[in-house]
Formats: structure tokens, C-alpha cells, sequence
């Protein structure tokens, strides 16, 4: 998991609340007619085309974050490449559709289903018969058995980094024949079909030391359209080469090169032609994009745009003096080197632009989602009013259309912290919360005891510091009073005396200045409500496309009324503090200040947009936030993991099976045996007993329309507590060759290996663009 997305499933489940009491919510969407789950918010923007317009062969060079540690993705330090390359070479009994909803994969199984449930719940897969592994050997029982004893939990040799669903399994058993597998499990699974996806062969499985060590660099028995050929580190490439046993729709390329290259490095390498297909920034698209056939050039940037006035041998004639000290021959040297200059660097620019013109830039929506978190194990943000302030006061529209909306995406808020839009578990959950009320915010803040105007007590080393401060600026006025008086005397006694007057004013204003000197410092001295007649200003910081929040807490009223929804609203008859406005909100004599951390890399700069424009949102209802951004290495390990944070954006992947994979994520912490608290995955800190009783329920539930019920029960109660607010799902922006055709951005689906290729002359479109490729993301119809 990182700030700039996690990966999938096997690498959200690989690292090993506070306030309970039941909370009532509104009735949820799903008791009417219409499926709340909805459609995809966009669809896959692969260049779509037919098999038969592909030709065959091919190497498709694809950028990766990093060569894994690791080809196993049951280790922890599996990574987003260690899932890709198992994608491509390894059996999957299951996969997303482009609705995000697991589908059964028919290259592997022929059918899989529940036969009983009493007493015990039993699931009978049926494997096709022409399913082998790359040494000939058919995928059967043994290797189901394998994999279940491997991550059962039973066997603490095995270094697996989660087992979930493995530990409900009883017993794995051949059926009829060697190809029918029944899998019995003591207690009731909802989530079986997230079970054996990847399948490793048993000669990995079998013992603690192959499953340990024996797959870590190099796969030797794999069973998809593609085999591990090598894995390279010295060069940070894993080449994946055609499998001659495979028995699906043959493979369209000879060889696949996940080739590890930093993000912002891709552009330049997309343009030297090292690379085929990269996963970039908005930054970057924006300069593929120019790039293209409308012109050469940015609209920030001219033509000549890169050239200088340094260039010019006018220029640096006079930089080095008057023309007339630069000889004719010089300058007109000068000269025939600027030309030679400039030229050199039309000319790189128009390769680069033919380069990059070559590619376009393919656009959907991650299966993912960025949220913000708030931390809710202690200060203010313990209390769960005011982290529902916090959420009340923002503008989740606004935030989704501010990222997604530049990118020509649809620009919605993510209504669960479960689901996305398409899945079968989605369902706009926000309302147990409620919308975006300014009014309401201030309210809750003041319900908690957080109200404007009253005095903050400053720290002894603030005041310490400010002592110094003082003190030295009237050191500095004092020096510059002597300085002064000894160039007076100097000069005479003439001008001692028409000086002397002047010294008398000379010597005031050295006291006025370090009077000023610190009068200067002691604005630092915050005082809540100092600045409640600039309550304007505030305001003037938000962008101009947000609605006012008066407009919103209509909005907002007319979804939800009060006392409707305990825990969305203040108690029935707390108003907004008369001086609310923009002033800042104390309590105790503490100013309201809030940790945000974020990270700094250079590939953070949508985070960072997101984070001022919350930052001003809270300022509007007395929050005020003091942003640090820290290395890119350490934000979440130091800083997040730790707790080391108020407020934070980071992302986590969307799953077909919430009840297994997202309950980590939202399980209330207990203690530990030592003493500490076990939070699982939940760095947020804020769960309840009731949010586990609800996914407890949900994976022992095998009727699939009670179970999304209980999810989005489950859900609604989380956004009820308010520990983390889904904000918008994440933008999937991926540069492509134009005539490489069934890749790209795939949006919620899993990606079919096997199809991907570059067209066949003949079926290359203008500018060989595919011929059959859809034209865009679309909106899941």
C-alpha cells in the first residue's frame, strides 16, 4: 500500500475504532427497486480490438514501479508487480469483469458452486481438462491441498503474510475424478471465490522451505499464456515469454518486458522509444497530449519557447560590455553559435514531439479509492465530534471535480468506503453522515466545546523564542545607534552639531524600531477571534467554482433532517457560534490545529492540491491545519502506520470480496499482549463493535442479497463514526502506442493477457490508432 495507490488484493492483505454504542442510520438505497449499485463511473480505455486484427509476435515493453522481491503473493513483501506477473502465468479460478465482480474464469474451470450447506457448507470446482501446468502435469486436487495446508495458519514454518478463508477450510479432497476438487470448510464462507486465485503449483506449495524461498526469483512451473523467462535485477526487468502448453487463445505476443521505470522518467523514455506502454502522471499526459497532431506546443508555451536571451549574441554582447568591446569576427561567432544552439534544439524538440506523437494517452478509473483519514486514537480527532465536523465541512464535490474534471473523468464522489460504483456491494452510504453543512460543522465543534473568540495560552517555548526575538532585534537597533554616532563624529563638529539634532531623531527611531521588532514578533501570539473582521478572507482563498456554503447546508437539510440520523447533526437545538465565521476555535485555551501529513515526491502534486483546498474548507468552520510533507520513503511507514499524523491522504484498492479484505482495514483495534493495540490495518484508529458484527455476519453469509445488505450496513456505520471520508476514486492515465491494441487503462477489470498485441498494418486507423478501439472511458452502459 502507498499514497499513490495500492496495489491489488495480495498486497492489501499482506501487512499483518473508539467510540462503540449502536448508531441509527437512514433506511439504505437498497430496499427500493433500483440496484444501488449502479454502473462503472468509466469503463476500460484499452484500444479494443478483435484478435484477428493483432498481428503475432511482438514485445511489449511495460513500465513497473519497481523489479518485486518476490514472485510469491502470499508473501509481504509482495507487490503490485508481483500480482501483474502472476496475472500472466499463474491459474486464476476467478476474475473482475468490468464491473469489478468476480467472474469465473472458464481457461480454468468448467464450473465451480456451492453443492452444500448443511451441515457444512461443501464448494465442488470442476477444472478444464485441458488445464496443465508448463511441465505437462494436469492442475488437480493436489495443488488446492497444497495451497490450503500452506496458508491455512496451521503450519507457523510457512512466512505467509495473511491466510483468510484458508483458515475456514476443513478439508480439500478429489471428487470423482482428479479434475473435480470438494472443498469443505468448518465454518460458512461467503468470500470462497476469492480462494485459489492465484494457484501455485504444489512443487511451490508442498514444503515450508519452497514456499519460503523457491518462488521468490524465479517461477519454474506456471500454467497461464505466459511463462517467467527471467528476472533481472541488475537491469530491473522481468521478462515473461509466450507458453508453448497453453491450451487458451494462444498468447499474441512472443514476449511481455515489465521494465522498472521512476514515473517521472516515463515521458523521456516513452519519447527514446524504450517503452510501450507506462502508467503516468496528469503532468505527463498533458504533454503527450500536446504532443499530438493539434500542434507542437503547449499553450503556455510557444514554439520558440525554450530558446533564451542568452542565446542571442546581442544579449551577450551586453552582457560583457558595449558592442563596440566585441570585435566583428566575435560576434559574429557568437552568433553562428546561438544559431547552431537553437537549431540543436528545434531539432530535439521536433524528434521529441514525433516521438511522443506516436502514443496517446488512455484514461478510466483506478480500482481504487482516496480518502482522507483522521486519526482518531487521541487529540482532538478522538472525539467523534469532531471528526464529524471535520467530514461535515467538506466539499467531496468539489474535491472529485478539482482532480477528475481537468482529466475529462467523471467527476463523483465515492459513496462507500466498501465498494466503487459497478460492484456488487456499492450503495451511497454518505447520508448516514450527512452532506457538506458549514453551519452544522461549527455547531458540532461547539457541542464538543470548540468555540471562537476565546484566548489561547502560548507554549514556554513559543514564549521563550519570542523573549529572544525581542531581545535581539533591540541589540540590532542599539549596534546600528553606535554605528551611526561614530560617522557623526567623523565628521566634524560643523557637522557633529547639524547632525546632533538629527541624531536625537536617529536614536528615537532605533527604539521605535526595536519596539516594532517585536511588536513584529508578537503577532505570532495567536489569539482566537484576533482576526474575525477578516472574516472575508477565508472565503477568498476558495475556488471560484465551489458552491457557498449556504447554498450546500440547504442541500444538505433537504437530504437529512435534524435528529434524523444521530451523529450527522449537534443535539437538537446547538447552534453555530454567533462569531463563527472564519475565527479560529479554541478550547482550554488551545487553538484547534490539525497534523496534515503528506508526502513529497514529485508525483504527489494532485495530494497536495487536495490537501489545501481541505485545508481552507476547515478554516472556513475555526480548523485550522499545519501541512508537512515528509519523504516519499517514510509517509507511511513513520508516519501513518505509526499514527504519527490528525489528518492524511492515501488510497486503498477496491475488492470483489469486502467482508474479507476490507475488514482489517476497519476492525476496532483491541490490545495487544504486550501492551500495545493491534490495529490490523486500520491507521485510523477508529472502529466499533458493531462495524465487526456486521462483516463477522457477512462472510458467514452464503445468500449473495443478504450479504451486500449486511456490507452496506456495515458500511453506512463507518461513515457514521467518521474515521475516514471516501473522496473520489483515483484516475488511471496511461500512455500507449497507438497501434497497441487491447491495453491501457483498464479500469475495474483484470486485464486478459493473452489478447493484448499490436495491430496489423491493415488494421491501423488514422494515425495508427486502432481500428475497432472504443473512443473513450465510458459511463458503464
Amino acid at each position: 500500500m502507498s499514497h499513490d495507490g495500492i496495489g491489488p488484493r495480495a498486497v492489501m492483505r499482506s501487512v499483518a475504532f473508539l467510540t462503540a454504542g449502536v448508531l441509527a442510520v437512514p433506511a439504505l438505497a437498497g430496499c427500493g427497486s433500483e440496484d444501488p449499485a449502479g454502473k462503472p463511473l468509466a469503463g476500460p480505455d484499452i484500444g479494443s480490438a478483435d484478435r484477428a486484427k493483432i498481428a503475432d509476435g511482438g514485445t511489449l515493453r511495460w513500465a513497473v514501479d519497481a523489479v518485486p522481491d518476490t514472485l510469491n503473493t502470499f508473501q509481504s513483501d509482495a507487490d503490485a508487480t508481483t500480482t501483474r506477473v502472476a496475472q500472466a502465468v499463474l491459474p486464476s479460478m476467478f476474475r473482475m469483469d468490468e464491473r469489478g465482480r468476480a467472474v469465473r474464469n472458464p481457461d480454468y474451470l468448467e464450473s465451480a458452486e456451492v453443492v452444500k450447506t448443511e451441515p457444512k457448507q461443501v464448494v465442488l470446482y470442476r477444472i478444464n481438462q485441458q488445464a496443465v501446468w508448463s511441465d505437462g502435469r494436469e492442475i488437480g486436487a493436489a495443488d488446492f491441498a497444497a495451497q490450503w495446508r500452506a496458508l491455512s495458519g496451521k503450519d507457523t514454518a510457512y512466512w505467509t503474510a495473511r491466510n483468510a478463508g484458508y483458515d475456514r477450510i476443513e478439508k480439500v479432497e478429489r471428487g470423482k475424478g482428479n479434475l473435480e476438487v470438494k472443498v469443505t470448510f468448518s465454518r460458512p464462507y461467503a468470500d470462497w471465490r476469492s480462494l485459489f486465485t492465484p494457484l501455485y503449483p504444489k512443487e511451490v506449495m508442498g514444503t515450508p522451505d519452497s514456499f519460503n524461498d523457491g518462488a521468490r526469483k524465479k517461477l519454474k512451473v506456471t500454467a497461464g499464456p505466459f511463462t517467467v523467462k527471467k528476472v533481472d535485477s541488475k537491469e530491473d526487468e522481468v521478462t515473461l515469454a509466450r507458453n508453448a502448453r497453453w491450451w487458451g487463445s494462444p498468447a499474441r505476443l512472443s514476449e511481455i518486458v515489465l521494465r522498472a521505470v521512476p514515473r517521472d522518467e516515463r515521458v523521456s523514455a516513452l519519447a527514446a522509444g524504450t517503452l510501450d506502454l507506462a502508467e503516468i502522471d496528469p503532468a505527463a499526459a498533458r504533454h503527450i497530449t500536446a504532443a499530438g497532431p493539434q500542434g507542437t506546443g503547449t499553450p503556455l508555451m510557444g514554439p520558440g519557447a525554450d530558446g533564451s536571451a542568452a542565446d542571442e549574441p546581442h544579449s551577450r554582447a551586453v552582457a560583457r560590455g558595449s558592442d563596440k568591446e566585441v570585435s566583428e569576427e566575435e560576434a559574429a561567432d557568437e552568433e553562428v553559435s546561438a544559431r547552431g544552439k537553437r537549431s540543436e534544439k528545434a531539432a530535439e524538440r521536433v524528434r521529441r514531439q514525433k516521438a511522443l506523437s506516436g502514443f496517446e494517452v488512455r484514461k478510466s478509473l483506478e480500482p481504487a479509492h482516496t480518502q482522507l483519514a483522521l486519526n482518531g486514537a487521541d487529540g482532538p480527532l478522538a472525539d467523534e465530534r469532531v471528526r464529524r465536523a471535520v467530514a461535515r465541512a467538506l466539499d467531496r464535490k468539489e474535491l472529485a471535480e478539482a482532480v477528475l474534471k481537468p482529466l475529462g473523468l467523471p467527476a463523483e464522489p465515492v459513496g462507500s468506503h466498501l465498494a466503487l460504483s459497478g460492484q456488487a456491494a456499492y450503495a451511497d452510504n454518505s447520508g448516514a453522515l450527512g452532506r457538506q453543512d458549514t453551519k452544522e460543522a461549527q455547531a458540532l465543534l461547539a457541542d464538543a466545546g470548540w468555540v471562537p473568540g476565546g484566548p489561547v495560552e502560548e507554549k514556554k517555548e513559543e514564549k521563550e523564542e519570542k523573549e529572544k526575538a525581542k531581545e535581539k532585534a533591540g541589540d540590532k537597533a542599539k549596534e546600528g545607534e553606535k554605528a551611526k554616532e561614530g560617522q557623526k563624529e567623523k565628521a566634524g563638529e560643523k557637522a557633529a552639531g547639524a547632525e546632533g539634532k538629527e541624531g536625537k531623531k536617529d536614536g528615537g527611531s532605533g527604539k521605535d524600531a526595536g519596539k516594532k521588532s517585536g511588536d513584529g514578533d508578537g503577532d505570532g501570539t495567536y489569539i482566537v477571534g484576533e482576526d474575525e473582521g477578516h472574516g472575508g478572507r477565508g472565503d477568498d482563498k476558495a475556488p471560484r467554482d465551489s458552491g457557498t456554503d449556504g447554498h450546500l447546508a440547504q442541500e444538505g437539510a433537504g437530504r437529512l433532517k435534524q435528529g434524523g440520523a444521530p451523529g450527522a447533526y449537534a443535539p437538537q437545538g446547538t447552534a453555530a457560534p454567533a462569531k463563527a465565521g472564519t475565527a479560529p476555535v479554541a478550547k482550554n485555551g488551545k487553538a484547534l490545529v490539525l497534523r496534515f501529513v503528506l508526502p513529497s515526491g514529485p508525483g504527489s502534486g494532485t495530494l497536495r492540491s487536495v490537501a489545501d483546498r481541505i485545508s481552507r474548507m476547515l478554516e472556513r468552520i475555526g480548523i485550522r491545519s499545519d501541512i508537512s510533507q515528509v519523504d516519499d520513503a517514510s509517509y507511511f511507514k513513520d508516519h501513518i502506520a505509526s499514527g504519527k499524523y490528525d489528518l492524511a491522504l492515501y488510497s486503498w484498492p477496491a475488492t470483489a470480496f469486502p467482508a474479507t479484505d476490507a475488514r482489517p482495514i476497519h476492525a476496532k483495534p483491541v490490545p495487544a499482549a504486550d501492551g500495545s493495540l493491534n490495529v490490523e490495518q486500520n491507521y485510523t484508529r477508529v472502529g466499533t463493535d458493531q462495524v465487526d458484527q456486521l462483516f463477522d455476519q457477512a462472510i458467514a453469509t452464503l445468500d449473495d442479497s443478504e450479504h451486500r445488505e449486511l456490507i452496506r450496513k456495515a458500511d453506512s456505520r463507518i461513515w457514521a463514526v467518521a474515521g475516514s471520508i471516501p473522496l473520489y476514486q483515483r484516475p488511471q492515465l496511461t500512455a500507449a502506442r497507438k497501434d497497441l491494441a487491447n491495453a491501457g487503462a483498464f479500469g475495474l477489470r483484470t486485464p486478459v493477457y493473452e489478447d493484448m498485441g499490436f495491430l496489423k498494418k491493415a488494421a491501423r486507423g488514422p494515425a495508427g490508432t486502432p481500428g475497432a478501439r472504443s473512443a473513450g472511458p465510458s459511463s458503464g452502459s
